[in-house]
């Protein structure tokens, strides 16, 4: 991670850190590396999900080496902003050292809509249209964070 002041520097928040925040993170770094600093965490960690491991690659995103964190593991992170992706984890959101600005960006929960999946292909479409919906908001960055 590059330490250039003049990138803004962003947490991605949800409940696991297993999904969404995942794939805004991968995202991130994949379309946005020149203007932002990313990290992700989780209030509740659960662990990467495999499901998003492969809907991110079959984009040309390798996330495979990222870890589920929790919000305390970057505390120390001075952030400008804190976009929660989750209504849980904007419930939960914790006070920063510093001031943040926080926004909320709400997207499914693939993990939890898979439940209802009637086939593997239903439910890893589930995921796709998820890691779209979230690449979507990530290529309005950073002007939508203003």
């Amino acid at each position: 991670m590059s330490e250039n002041p003049n990138k803004i520097k962003l947490l991605f928040l949800c409940t696991g850190n297993s999904c969404r925040s995942q794939m805004a993170e991968g995202w991130t770094r994949h379309l946005k590396r020149d203007w932002i600093d990313v990290w992700s965490a989780g209030v509740e960690p659960h662990g990467l999900n495999p499901y998003t491991v492969q809907v991110m690659a079959e984009a040309g995103v390798d996330i495979s080496d990222y870890r589920s964190k929790h919000i305390n593991d970057v505390m120390d992170i001075p952030f400008d902003y804190v976009v929660t992706v989750c209504d849980h984890a904007r419930e939960s959101c914790p006070l920063f050292p510093r001031p943040v600005k926080k926004i909320h960006k709400s997207f499914d929960d693939p993990p939890t809509l898979a439940k209802q999946a009637a086939s593997e292909e239903e439910k890893i479409e589930i995921y796709r249209r998820v890691r779209d919906k979230i690449r979507a908001f990530i290529e309005t960055l950073p002007e939508e964070l203003k």
